[in-house]
């Protein structure tokens, strides 16, 4: 088999990967690019620059390998989800900037449509709470806000995507406006059950169905990215968001299966099977792959601080200089913090809670409480939140044995001892860092016809480190308790 090029679009970083027939890294190439926040709550980003910085990082990483584009197998993509772009259809210019998944300014439209009754709709028919989080309302937001814009898009002469679909349409240079089934899944647009977009909640959120994208397998034909863009036509054969390509990555095909993935946030799926499961505790149902015309589903909780607010103790606060330090200071504390609980809500709380109102707070401090303690709150708050999405995957009848991690906060093995501390459960680290552009890859050789199945990603995951919980039941469960009553005063309680 030929090499895979996978394209890696994250919220902090553009990232491209070459993967060999037996999935090994062959290169990655890496570059970070603005975050904006133009007013409290709000992110943006330029998805001109998310495109220049994917194309140069693409042609990077097959300079680094020494691989031409005619000779590559396939590309697949994995992206952001929920990142909203609207483009001029006919030249391919963004209309506005794009709205990231963090950003928080539609909270008021989300209560005003919980207010009118009308969240049992959106649920039923997308598996999705109304919040923010999620790429519907940002879009009308888009609309409202600039009647111009409104009447262009009524027209057909916009074009909506999550970033998948903008890298697809820049790459095939407009000749293909499309999405993947598991992107879809999170736009509060698309019916889970019936694979289409919903007349009812377009109509609700007054959204013309013509700036919508076809919908298509995650394994499957999206086009050829163009010869002017990597030197060769290159097919691509495998989209899926971000968490889904890593629960494809991470060999999570079967019911039961569970992975999390510690980045910039924190997400965990729990794979259903066939059966699209409701949640009775706020956690989501998505698409965790579409393949030959059949969906396979998850239960998902995000969280939306993770990795994030390392960064934050690194950038705004300066008590550390590297994340790297955080090992250290665990292995000195033994994840103690001394009675210090930091709830990380900057952007609100995901699941469970979904609260787009709770803010950040420290609570337990004392005049002994210094650096290490608060360090070891902030990161210990991962693994607190993480407790809180596995006991509602449990409530719920999905509780995994054991739990598959990734994302870079996992190469800390304090943190995935303490994270097997809190969670009491088993926690395997695979020998592959790419988890994510790995899922893309697997999914593009599928796609391509040069896998039988999707098992064949299960026979090249490799463990890397089991962790084992150690700390006494009766520990863990008055850290809890101390936990949840900080997020009880950070939700305002």
């Amino acid at each position: 088999m030929r090499p895979i090029l996978a394209l890696d679009q994250g919220t902090s970083s553009s990232r491209a990967i070459l993967f060999d027939e037996a999935g090994a890294v062959l290169s990655v190439a890496q570059t970070p690019f603005a975050q904006r926040y133009p007013a409290d709550g709000w992110v943006e980003h330029d998805a001109l620059e998310i495109w220049e910085t994917t194309l140069r990082m693409a042609r990077e990483a097959l300079a680094k390998a020494g691989v031409r584009a005619q000779d590559l197998l396939a590309l697949g993509i994995t992206n952001q989800r929920e990142t909203t772009v609207l483009w001029d259809r006919h030249t391919g210019v963004p209309v506005a900037p794009a709205i990231v998944w963090q950003d928080r300014r539609t909270a008021g439209r989300c209560e005003a449509l919980k207010a009118a009754g009308l969240e049992p709709l959106f649920t039923a028919e997308t598996g999705l709470c109304l919040d923010p989080y999620f790429s519907g309302t940002k879009l009308a937001w888009l609309l409202a806000q600039d009647p111009a814009l409104g009447r262009r898009a009524e027209a057909g002469e916009l074009a909506f995507g999550t970033i998948d679909s903008w890298l697809i349409y820049k790459l095939t240079e407009g000749q293909v406006h499309a999405t993947d089934a598991t992107n879809a899944s999170r736009t509060l647009l698309w019916n889970i059950h019936e694979g289409a977009w919903s007349e009812a909640l377009c109509e609700q959120l007054a959204i013309p169905q013509a700036l919508l994208p076809e919908v298509r397998d995650s394994a499957g034909f999206f086009g050829e990215a163009t010869a002017a863009c990597l030197g060769a036509p290159v097919p691509i054969f495998g989209v899926a968001g971000d968490q889904q390509a890593a629960l494809f990555g991470q060999a999570c095909l079967e019911a039961g299966d569970a992975k999390s993935t510690f980045g910039t946030g924190c997400f965990a799926m729990s794979h259903c099977g066939a059966e699209a499961r409701a949640s009775q505790h706020r956690l989501l149902t998505t698409v965790a792959v579409q393949l030959q015309g059949v969906r396979h589903y998850a239960l998902e909780g995000s969280i939306f601080i993770a990795g994030a607010a390392v960064q934050w103790l690194r950038d705004q606060l300066g008590v550390i200089a590297s994340a790297g330090e955080t090992a250290d200071i665990l292995a000195r504390t033994g994840g103690n913090s001394g009675g210090v609980y930091l709830v990380p809500a900057f952007a609100g709380l995901g699941a469970p809670h979904w609260d787009p109102q709770a803010r950040g707070l420290v609570t337990g401090m004392t005049l002994a409480t210094g650096r290490d303690q608060l360090v070891t709150a902030t990161v210990a708050s991962v693994a607190y939140q993480m407790r809180d999405l596995l006991d509602a995957m449990s409530e719920d009848g999905a509780r995994p044995a054991r739990l598959r991690i990734d994302g870079g906060m996992v190469v800390n093995d304090a943190f995935c001892q303490l994270l097997a501390d809190v969670l009491e459960l088993p926690v395997e680290r695979p020998q592959l860092a790419e988890l994510t552009a790995a899922g893309a890859a697997g999914l593009a050789a599928l796609g391509a016809g040069v896998y039988a199945g999707p098992e064949q990603v299960r026979a090249q995951w490799r463990l890397d480190r089991a962790f084992e919980p150690q700390r006494s039941r009766d520990a863990i469960g008055a850290e809890l308790a101390g936990w949840r009553r900080a997020v009880a005063l950070a939700k305002g309680g």
